[in-house]
């Protein structure tokens, strides 16, 4: 893929001041903001590196490393997709998507940590009961949550998709799968009852705790809506599962790609209208506007995005590997030193085609690391002049490009 022509950090570079006077945003999202904006640059250091064989030397910035941030996602996102690749299972995966009311974007945007909270414990607990209820299996299951809170024109939608294996493990450790035969988990209407009665009772109970209690009118709204539990087709196999984590578990709310142009204090983005047929459109926002958009989805401190349930869990990992020996499956184990050793270039090699050490002038040589640089600091004293030198061309070079 090409290197987009804009990119967020340009935005925030240049308009970073006007928003912050026009919204005063919260420090945590002045603190993502900083990071995405200085990301592989000078700010957060950077090292020296030279070919082996030919001595090309080549400076390369260090990156922010943040969730939020476009460009630092992959390496994440293809460790994340690795490990998953051994918690599979023979059977059918579903998914699901649990949805927050538009009426309880307020509180989201005012309690994001507990609304959050609350819409994955309802959903979890949805599953479970539909799961460890004879009626419908009677077994034992395990799913992947993740939480997005966007919608394709940065507005405010909280939901979470979720990856499901169309079975679960008896309490004689054997394998259920689920009674419609791999065309549907369980009946969406019954789904939607049983997960709107749940938030609902959390929602009040948390209300109660701040004394804030609910609106008559609110609440007449919300149990006379029908809540949707969407349900899309089952996955044909293994590898579109991994293909579909691959594409949503460490996405964020927008790409540099769909960044279409920056200029006159506005913003111009793509988005697609799913309303009519998932045809591209364009938006365009002033540029205070859109970061305040961005800035609606930027995640409470360490909060989780990313959840593990039943037996899919950390803790019940050796029940989920016991099950993949009696499906047959051969799980490789991994050699966990060589792969600390190896690390991010590894990953990189191995998952998106790309040597970060080969020399890009020869082709044949080994770029080899020279200095480093902590960030924020100049080269130290030790170091040679040539060496300086070099990285003082280097660096002004790639700011001129």
């Amino acid at each position: 893929m090409s290197k987009p022509t804009y990119e967020l950090a340009d935005i925030i570079k240049e308009y970073r001041i006007p928003f912050t006077q026009k919204y005063k945003p919260l420090k945590q999202h002045q603190r993502v903001l900083n990071a995405i904006e200085h990301c592989r640059t000078a700010y957060f250091g950077y090292h020296l590196d030279r070919c082996d064989s030919c001595n090309h030397e080549r400076i390369s910035y260090n990156s922010c490393r943040n969730r939020h941030c476009p460009k630092c996602q992959g390496t994440n996102r293809e460790r994340w997709i690795m490990a998953r690749k051994n918690d599979l299972l023979s059977s059918t995966y579903f998914h699901v998507v649990f949805t927050l009311p538009s009426e309880l974007n307020a509180y989201c945007l005012r309690f994001p940590k507990e609304m959050y909270t609350i819409l994955f414990a309802a959903s979890k607990e949805t599953i479970m009961q539909f799961g460890n209820d004879p009626k419908h299996l009677g077994a034992q299951m395990g799913f992947i949550s993740l939480l997005h809170t966007w919608g394709q024109n940065l507005s405010l939608h909280p939901h979470v998709h979720m990856i499901i294996p169309g079975g679960g493990i008896t309490k004689a450790g054997n394998w259920k799968h689920a009674k419609s035969n791999g065309e549907y988990l369980f009946c969406v209407k019954a789904l939607s009852k049983v997960y709107k009665a749940k938030l609902m009772e959390k929602l009040k109970i948390f209300l109660q705790t701040i004394n804030q209690p609910m609106s008559i009118r609110l609440k007449e709204t919300l149990y006379n809506k029908k809540w949707v539990v969407y349900a899309k087709q089952p996955f044909g196999g293994p590898d579109q599962v991994i293909e579909y984590l691959g594409r949503y578990s460490h996405k964020i709310a927008i790409s540099n790609h769909r960044i279409k142009n920056i200029e006159n204090g506005e913003v111009r983005f793509s988005y697609k209208d799913y309303a009519h047929g998932n045809v591209q459109k364009l938006m365009t926002l002033k540029a205070e506007d859109f970061l305040q958009r961005f800035c609606m989805h930027i995640l409470p401190p360490k909060f989780m995005k990313i959840r593990h349930y039943g037996i899919l869990a950390s803790r019940t990992k050796p029940k989920l590997k016991m099950q993949q020996m009696k499906m047959g499956i051969l799980i490789v184990k991994k050699d966990k030193q060589k792969e600390q050793a190896n690390g991010w270039k590894e990953i990189t090699k191995i998952r998106l085609g790309f040597d970060v050490d080969a020399c890009p002038c020869c082709k044949k040589g080994r770029m080899i690391r020279v200095m480093s640089f902590d960030a924020n600091a100049p080269p130290p004293t030790a170091c040679g002049e040539r060496s300086r030198t070099t990285c003082n061309k280097l660096i002004l070079k790639n700011q001129q490009n």
